[in-house]
């Protein structure tokens, strides 16, 4: 437990970063599409049509999302519902 929660406690904090960094592109670009939840390291969202593009921007923010010096890597998954996401 000493030693998982620094690291979960830093993947959280860098999630919140990015989750800030995307609401910002949601407000400048005037989105339809919305960021639904946040469920431990995964954001859910539901994207309109027409803004699937949107996918690749949302991914490089996410690995942008902190200075470290290992280079982070996100994935996504999509799908209906969250389960055929995954």
């Amino acid at each position: 437990m000493a030693l998982n929660t620094p690291i979960q406690a830093s993947s959280a904090d860098i999630l919140k970063m990015a989750m800030i960094e995307i609401d910002k592109k949601f407000s400048e670009l005037n989105l339809k599409s919305k960021m639904l939840l946040q469920i431990h390291d995964e954001l859910v969202f539901d994207l309109a049509p027409g803004e699937e593009n949107l996918i690749e921007v949302f991914k490089n923010i996410m690995e942008e999302a902190s200075n470290l010096k290992v280079r982070l890597v996100a994935s996504y998954g999509i799908g209906k519902d969250w389960y055929l996401a995954k």
